[in-house]
């Protein structure tokens, strides 16, 4: 693959340059055009990334339209602060403790769920609360719950009775809810999962695939080589001075 530019050659002392009059040059549409393009440096990605389509928009873009190269670029998440946020969290009242926090190693009864509340379950915890005390943890094991029990088909409000030990006023309220949340989601879960690839190689030009298996190629060094070369030399050397 080559780019669209014009490659510049280094002068050579040895060699006379040729001299031009101006009533001595050709005409341009005379001249036989010369194909000099440069060879395209590696990107430093996979190979199966530079297909990916924004990636070649953007190298396009700045090889030919180089006016508008500005407006083909990369699609990258947009970061916000919020500073009244920040300031609500990190009050700056921090007081060094006198030791460090312990916890029991394999202490599984007390396993933290993966699953975060956001404000929309806070809504619906306060509205709760009215009926009934439920903790922030206790609603966040009970969503945990019914994710990890679901793959590609939701549980049922009987499996999830077995599945939940609550009430029933309980496990309808947080189950029609977690249903309705559940399909308004784009993704295949309400908790974040790291996208991996799959060994069809149906993700191959997937960009958002974090981690990929590197392919093992077999290359010949050029130091083998040249050992190789030197014993042969050696071997040749003893030979010629047994026979003298």
């Amino acid at each position: 693959m080559s780019k669209l530019s014009f490659r510049a050659r280094a002068l050579d002392a040895a060699k006379p340059l040729p001299i031009y009059r101006g009533k001595d040059m050709p005409d341009l549409n005379d001249c036989v055009s010369i194909n000099r393009a440069v060879p395209q440096m590696p990107t430093g990605m996979e190979k199966e990334e530079e297909s990916e389509h924004h990636l070649q928009r953007a190298i396009s873009a700045q090889q030919v339209f180089r006016e508008k190269k500005e407006s083909m670029v990369i699609p990258v998440p947009e970061a916000e602060s919020n500073v009244n946020y920040y300031n609500r969290l990190y009050k700056g009242e921090f007081k060094q403790p006198k030791q460090f926090i312990h916890i029991q190693p394999f202490n599984l009864d007390n396993e933290q769920p993966d699953y975060d509340m956001d404000s929309e379950d806070e809504t619906l915890l306060n509205r709760l609360n009215r009926k009934m005390e439920i903790k922030p943890l206790q609603f966040e094991i009970m969503i945990d719950r019914l994710e990890k029990a679901s793959s590609n088909q939701l549980v049922t409000l009987q499996e999830a009775k077995l599945l939940l030990n609550e009430d029933d006023y309980l496990i309808k309220a947080v189950y029609d809810y977690w249903v309705r949340k559940r399909k308004n989601c784009r993704g295949p879960s309400l908790i974040p999962q790291i996208k991996q690839e799959k060994r069809d190689g149906s993700t191959n030009n997937d960009p958002y695939v974090a981690f990929r298996r590197r392919t093992e190629k077999m290359q010949t060094r050029k130091v083998m080589c040249k050992l190789d070369l030197i014993e042969c030399t050696i071997i040749v050397f003893k030979t010629s001075i047994f026979f003298s």
